[in-house]
């Protein structure tokens, strides 16, 4: 065993810590937990457009500042003296409280992840974390839930078809891949045994969870995207289909609190990743075994937190740059035909493995080559299985308005001798009449 691991043994535990904390700390924590979202989305919208740039062959933002680096400084301080436009059909309360409702729970969900051991500040011993509950991961859960019902709200208030069909894409979205996402959680709370984010972090000091549990992490990852729209699942505020989106009537400081809440959201995503599946503060290897694990102690876990938080928000800008948005059904069913029963199957693969190790000696490497097999085999059973032939519908088409449409292949009959014989019969009839009226004519004019 490590010497931090023993010395964090010996110590108090991060709750206690915590506990022990005096107000003066309190506060310094919640301004700088607050501080986190507005600074890293400043930071973050100029490192996208840098780097969709950069992959769309262009150089992005480079007046404003180093390299365009003060370009979203130079954003937030304008928008603030932008003209605010409110709709005249528009619920007035309701649209002023819907930015509101989107962007604090974002702001919250940051409290209870734990960004690192246990430090030294102004004398004071404690954790770098500002909330540790033995529930903290359904906190997280619950602030990204409750995030849903200020975009929801924007869409109704707003008076306006788009924004309302935005908001209710979003809320679609959202109660899809919340569930997928639960599911990937719920094997991470199996093998840590706890719900605690502390807890977890401390689990993985003999192996991370994103190789033990990698369809989990898979499934947490897609259902990270979707669930805060962003590409290729930005369908609430898909530009070519919904003008903006549930935003579309919204300007000035109300649009900037809404684009704060994405980033924000992206920002919590990512370290909750970082967190659950990469080991949250710990060094990676081989940097933790330098010097008995001294990486792993002070203030170094910071760099080790957010440089892995940082590489996952790169997956998220990667995605922009690279896929196309999906459809609405092809979405709907990546979520609840597939994300959610692979979700399910795993929850069962782990509880059986859990229960293996319980009641038999058998290793973890044991358990992965056997899990391994089973998945092979899986795969290639879907592959070599020849797809099921879908029989062909015979039924008449119908139109939007319900009425019959022929086939594109109709094909005529030919008509019968009597049907023949009665249509020239009643030809000739018609060119009678005109033949003696004529002859009529004729013997006027002679006259």
């Amino acid at each position: 065993m490590t010497p931090y691991l023993a010395q964090a043994q010996d110590a108090l535990t991060r709750a206690e810590l915590l506990a022990d904390d005096p107000l003066w700390l309190i506060l310094l924590k919640v301004v700088v937990v607050m501080l986190i979202g507005p600074i890293m989305t400043i930071g973050l919208i100029v490192g996208e457009r840098k780097i969709v740039g950069r992959m769309q062959n262009r150089p992005g933002p480079n007046r404003v500042g180093p390299g365009g680096s003060l370009q979203s400084l130079a954003d937030a301080i304008k928008l603030p003296f932008k003209e605010q436009i409110i709709p005249d059909t528009a619920d007035r309360k309701v649209y002023f409280m819907a930015p509101v409702i989107a962007v604090v729970p974002a702001l919250i969900g940051l409290a209870a992840i734990p960004f690192g051991p246990e430090v030294s500040i102004f004398g004071e011993r404690t954790v770098l974390q500002l909330i540790e509950l033995p529930v903290g991961v359904l906190l997280i859960l619950a602030g990204a839930s409750v995030g849903v019902y200020g975009i929801v709200l924007a869409g109704w208030s707003s008076g306006s078809p788009y924004p309302l069909l935005g908001g209710l894409r979003s809320a679609a979205q959202v109660i899809s891949y919340e569930i997928a996402m639960g599911l990937s959680i719920i094997g991470v709370a199996l093998y840590a045994q706890s719900l605690a984010t502390g807890e977890i972090v401390a689990a993985q000091q003999n192996g991370w969870y994103f190789y033990l549990l990698l369809p989990s992490f898979v499934i947490y990852l897609i259902s990270m995207v979707g669930e805060t729209n962003r590409a290729p699942f930005d369908l609430p505020e898909a530009e070519s289909e919904l003008v903006g989106g549930f935003h579309t009537e919204y300007s000035s400081m109300k649009f900037a609190m809404f684009f704060l809440a994405e980033y924000t959201n992206m920002v919590i995503v990512s370290a909750f990743a970082t967190t659950l599946f990469l080991g949250g503060w710990m060094a990676p290897w081989p940097l933790s075994a330098i010097g008995g694990g001294v990486l792993n102690t002070g203030w170094w876990p910071l760099l080790w937190f957010f440089g892995k938080m940082l590489i996952v928000l790169f997956g998220f800008i990667w995605l922009r740059g690279t896929l196309p948005r999906f459809r609405y059904d092809q979405f709907m069913k990546l979520g609840w035909k597939v994300l959610v029963p692979i979700g399910l199957i795993w929850v069962v693969v782990i509880s059986a493995i859990r229960a293996v190790r319980t009641d038999a000696e058998v290793s973890t490497g044991q358990i992965l080559l056997v899990g391994g097999i089973v998945i092979v085999v899986l795969v290639l059973l879907t592959l070599l299985l020849p797809e099921k032939q879908v029989p062909e519908d015979d039924s008449v088409p119908i139109t939007g308005g319900g009425y019959p449409v022929p086939p594109l292949d109709l094909k005529v009959p030919e008509t019968t001798p009597r049907r023949k014989a009665l249509r020239a019969k009643a030809k000739s009839a018609k060119k009678q009449p005109a033949a003696v009226s004529s002859g009529k004519e004729n013997t006027d004019g002679d006259v």
